[in-house]
């Protein structure tokens, strides 16, 4: 009976040391640094952006260590999938068709679509005004998706790219007419650079929740409900406290959250 209880001690001891082992990994998190505002590279080569910040915060208050894995926007998901990595941070839009593969957190910031031509171009019926052009998009985004069921049906080619960046790339050069993507990440990483001098948003907003979603959120893999309430937890903590907002105000004038 002694050595019952001796070899029962020694496996709570076990289980105890496993979990703790467990709460000391890192929680590793898949983003593409290749979408300014949001995620991006400095010139020294260092990630940054509001979606990298946030998610430190978030990290932080959850008492976690953030190990940050760059990853294209397209391979993201399946790598959650595998178990490359734990959460997705990388201004990923709530959608139902996402929501079949992987589960969110609540919304983190809200942002609709637009599209981007050079300046001067009038667009008031998309569906109309863009028949025959060449619309680029980034692969396996929100964009991507609406562009494919909606533009393409329409007479409108729809070009895929790797990254928002080779889209500007190609619109610049005169490859591309015209570019879908979300509205800040044009006005931030196109419109206020330099070569997105003689271009502008045109047309209207894009907003369709069946496309466009409820948000950006985090993404975990499904049925990891445990991660979920404690990003949602976490959320609401640095919009409590006012974390969130001090991050904010670093890259934008107005209120990303939205409604």
């Amino acid at each position: 009976m002694k050595k019952l209880f001796l070899l029962f001690g020694a496996l709570l001891c076990s289980l105890a040391s496993g979990a703790a082992m467990a709460e000391d990994k890192p929680l590793r998190i898949g983003i593409e640094a290749a979408y300014p505002p949001f995620a991006y590279k400095t010139p020294e080569g260092k990630l940054a952006g509001f979606d990298y910040d946030i998610g430190n915060a978030l990290c932080e208050e959850m008492k976690v260590k953030c190990q940050w894995i760059e990853q294209e926007f397209d391979g993201l998901i399946p790598a959650l999938k595998v178990r490359k990595i734990d959460a997705v941070i990388s201004s990923m839009s709530i959608t139902d068709e996402r929501k079949k593969s992987v589960d969110f957190s609540k919304k983190y910031y809200y942002t609709p679509g637009r599209l981007v031509m050079k300046a001067g171009s009038e667009v008031k019926d998309p569906l109309v005004d863009l028949k025959g052009k060449k619309v680029g998009v980034q692969r396996a985004t929100i964009f991507d998706r609406y562009a494919t069921d909606v533009f393409a049906p329409a007479g409108i080619e729809v070009v895929r790219y790797a990254s928002q960046e080779e889209v500007f790339l190609d619109l610049v050069a005169g490859r591309i007419d015209a570019s879908l993507a979300d509205a800040v990440s044009i006005q931030f990483g196109f419109l206020q650079t330099d070569a997105g001098k003689g271009f502008a948003t045109v047309g209207p907003a894009f907003t369709d929740r069946k496309y466009f979603g409820e948000g950006i959120g985090v993404a975990v893999r499904k049925g990891d409900t445990a991660l979920v309430e404690k990003f949602n937890a976490a959320i609401d903590a640095i919009r409590a406290n006012g974390k969130y907002q001090q991050i904010a105000k670093k890259y934008f004038d107005f209120d990303i959250y939205g409604e």
